[in-house]
């Protein structure tokens, strides 16, 4: 029994929490991004439910060579090496979705996963490693992530057709 809190100290250090979804959760760094950036007609919004989830909620539109939603967190520079990979705990609505982090928010391009939502609750996890660069939906020529730190993060529909969507957020963490 004396082991029994040294292993709990172990597992809670083997996981850290980037964001988790409460009532009371401060969205201000919190930006939803859409296509009207370019000329577009998405809109997408981003609040927490009664529940205490994330809700990244909207209507994307082709209209005017549109074509995205997304909504990104500007955060403190975080330490990801001690870390294998990003865990979301999500419910979709059986869309597909991305996942973006970015090691400088003043980099023009993100490093991106793709995932399926199956509308019940889910446990993704994503490689760090498997993480592309890309731009305006188009790879770039540099290697997937291999940096120390994260600086945004972001969640991002554009499935090349008109729709509605909505995800529920309630934890991002590395792990």
């Amino acid at each position: 029994m004396k082991y029994a809190l040294p292993l709990l100290i172990l597992f809670s250090m083997e996981t850290f929490t980037i964001f988790d979804f409460n009532k009371n959760a401060d969205l201000q760094r919190w930006k939803v991004v859409d296509d009207v950036v370019m000329g577009g007609k998405s809109s997408g919004s981003f609040s927490v439910n009664s529940d205490g989830h994330g809700v990244f909620a909207g209507k994307v539109s082709l209209e005017n060579n549109g074509g995205f939603s997304s909504v990104r967190y500007q955060m403190p520079k975080t330490d990801v090496a001690p870390y294998s990979k990003i865990v979301l705990k999500i419910k979709g609505d059986g869309k597909k979705y991305q996942f973006r982090i970015k090691d400088s928010k003043n980099k023009y391009y993100s490093y991106i996963a793709y995932y399926e939502t199956s509308g019940n609750w889910q446990e993704i996890e994503i490689p760090l490693k498997d993480f592309y660069p890309s731009f305006r939906g188009r790879k770039v020529d540099k290697p997937n992530f291999d940096k120390s730190h994260i600086e945004e993060i972001a969640f991002l529909i554009a499935n090349s057709k008109a729709e509605e969507f909505k995800l529920l957020i309630d934890r991002i963490s590395l792990r």
